[in-house]
C-alpha cells in the first residue's frame, strides 16, 4: 500500500532501545515510503568528536557516507551522539536535511526525540514510541552482547538512564511526546503487536 499523496510524514519519537528504529523500518516498508533514522546523524557526528573534530564542525561537514560506517552503534558513539545533541549549533545544521526528507514527494518516516515536537510539528502522524528503563536496558544488553561487546545489566541500565537524564534535561529540542502524538508503550508487546499498533494508528490518520 503506497501513500499516495504528499507529503505525508510520519514521525516516530521515543528514548533510546524502545523500540521506534524497529517500528520505523517497518512502517516504511509497510506503506512503502522513505525511511530515515535521525539518531544516525547524532551518532555520525558523535563518531567525528572521539576522532577529535570539533562537534560543530562535524554537525556542518557531514555527508550521506558519513551513516555508513560500521561502527556507529557502538556504546562508546551512542554516548557521543548523546553529548552532541545537546549542542545547540550542531541541532541547528542537521535541521535542514532533516526537514527536507520529511517533506519529500510520496512520503516518509523518521524516527529520532524531536520528530514531531521541533522537526516536523506538522507531520500528519505522530507517535511516541516508549518502554520501562528496565526493559530497554536488557533490550540494549542483547544487542551489545549478540555483537560481541562485554557489559553487563547494571552498565547499561545506568547508560540509558544516563542518556534519558541528558535527552529529556537539554535546553533544546528536550525528548518529549508532542502534544497531539498516540503513546505506543512497548514494555509488554512482541515486535508485531507494536508494529500493528503503529500500523493501525498511521491508517486511521489516513482516512
Amino acid at each position: 500500500m503506497t501513500l499516495t499523496y504528499a507529503p505525508f510524514t510520519i514521525a516516530v519519537d521515543g528514548p533510546a532501545a524502545a523500540g521506534k528504529g524497529t517500528i520505523s523500518k517497518a512502517l516504511a516498508r509497510h506503506f512503502m515510503v522513505a525511511h530515515l533514522d535521525t539518531g544516525l546523524l547524532y551518532r555520525a557526528v558523535g563518531r567525528k568528536t572521539l576522532d577529535g573534530v570539533g562537534a560543530i564542525e562535524a554537525a556542518q561537514a557531514l555527508t550521506a557516507d558519513d551513516l555508513h560506517t560500521d561502527d556507529l552503534r557502538t556504546p562508546e558513539v551512542a554516548q557521543a551522539a548523546s553529548r552532541v545533541a545537546v549542542i545547540a549549533e550542531v541541532r541547528s545544521a542537521l535541521f535542514d536535511f532533516q526537514r527536507a526528507f520529511a517533506r519529500r514527494a510520496g512520503g516518509a518516516v523518521l524516527d529520532g526525540r524531536d520528530i514531531g515536537t521541533v522537526i516536523c510539528p506538522e507531520a500528519e502522524v505522530k507517535l511516541y514510541v516508549t518502554a520501562s528503563a528496565q526493559v530497554r536496558a536488557m533490550r540494549r544488553l542483547q544487542e551489545l552482547t549478540d555483537a560481541g561487546h562485554a557489559t553487563d545489566f547494571a552498565r547499561v541500565l545506568a547508560d540509558v538512564e544516563a542518556r534519558d537524564a541528558r535527552d529529556m534535561g537539554r535546553a533544546d529540542s528536550p525528548l518529549r511526546p508532542a502534544e497531539d502524538a498516540v503513546t505506543i508503550d512497548t514494555s509488554d508487546l512482541t515486535i508485531a503487536q507494536a508494529v500493528d499498533a503503529a500500523v493501525a494508528q498511521v491508517n486511521q490518520r489516513r482516512t
